[in-house]
């Protein structure tokens, strides 16, 4: 059966009070996204997904089940509230080549907010988080060629270039993970001005979702047993704790990956090639040995008013 692309399976008629998306957080993955939703949900009278990332106009499969099912995510939220979704998906050329067109058509009015991160940082991070799901099992060095959707996700350039055909610059946000870092509050003031939301904003540095450090490698077998009914109890009774540790740390990535001397002045060259036309946007060069310099201190914003499809 050949899958239309263009619109979604029907389904159910949605009611009189159908929501759509006030914004959009579109990426990028391993860019403090998770975090960001979690600050902006807190917020009294802004609503969000669940789950996290809908993936629905990236994930053919959720796609075809249709805008009433994208629209019943956000049925809890009255006609004061905001809306909004995060689904890093958005942002994945080309592993998810509809995305765009889908939003074009249904969510065209919706601000994007769009979280860039340190190219480089970007890529291991994501990198680590693969190797944790099972979908990478090769060294670094080897993964940046088996695996392109790593380069292809930190060129930010081109995951926005088909947004900026669409969206007018005021309508897409740039943010940086290394200012929201570093200046959390300022960040989230700024963010919340831009999706429209008028209320006091407060940043809740208890409120935190960066738990990469303490996630395991996929293993059905031993969370079969880790999970088993009277079994932790007396694991936790008899194993002892160094032992547990150790055995732990099968599962776990306890040192960061290091690229290569050649593998980084690669990637360098890549994303500084990408970055060229970011950079002409923001009326500031960008590269990846002052990205956190550049980056952190202040908040970036478009400089000129062509596309990044106009752009030299």
């Amino acid at each position: 059966m050949t899958t239309n692309h263009d619109q979604p399976t029907p389904e159910r008629t949605p009611s009189a009070m159908t929501r759509l998306p006030d914004f959009i957080i579109i990426g990028a993955m391993k860019s403090a996204t998770s975090t960001l939703q979690s600050q902006l949900v807190a917020h009294p009278g802004i609503v969000m997904s669940t789950p996290k990332e809908p993936k629905f106009f990236s994930d053919d499969p959720i796609w075809e089940r249709g805008m009433g099912w994208y629209t019943n995510l956000f049925s809890a939220a009255t006609a004061d509230d905001l809306c909004g979704e995060a689904s890093t998906h958005y942002t994945k050329l080309p592993t998810y080549p509809h995305t765009v067109d889908r939003m074009v058509k249904h969510v065209p009015n919706a601000r994007l907010v769009y979280v860039m991160r340190q190219p480089i940082d970007r890529l291991v991070s994501q990198y680590i988080h693969q190797w944790t799901e099972r979908e990478i099992s090769v060294d670094i060095n080897d993964a940046i060629d088996q695996h392109p959707e790593l380069v292809a996700y930190s060129s930010y350039s081109m995951q926005l270039a088909p947004f900026l055909e669409h969206w007018a610059p005021q309508d897409i946000l740039p943010v940086f993970f290394e200012h929201m870092r570093a200046h959390p509050q300022a960040a989230l003031e700024r963010i919340c001005d831009h999706i429209g939301y008028t209320q006091p904003a407060t940043w809740d540095d208890t409120n935190r979702h960066n738990v990469s450090a303490e996630r395991l490698r996929q293993s059905p077998l031993r969370d079969a047993i880790v999970e088993a009914p009277g079994l932790s109890h007396l694991r936790k009774a008899v194993v002892p704790q160094s032992v547990r540790n150790r055995v732990k740390s099968r599962w776990q990535m306890t040192d960061r990956p290091e690229l290569s001397v050649a593998s980084r002045k690669r990637l360098t060259k890549i994303f500084d090639d990408d970055l060229v036309q970011l950079s002409e946007r923001l009326g500031t060069e960008l590269r990846c040995d002052n990205w956190v310099d550049k980056t952190r201190n202040r908040p970036l914003e478009w400089d000129l008013p062509q596309s990044f499809s106009q752009a030299a």
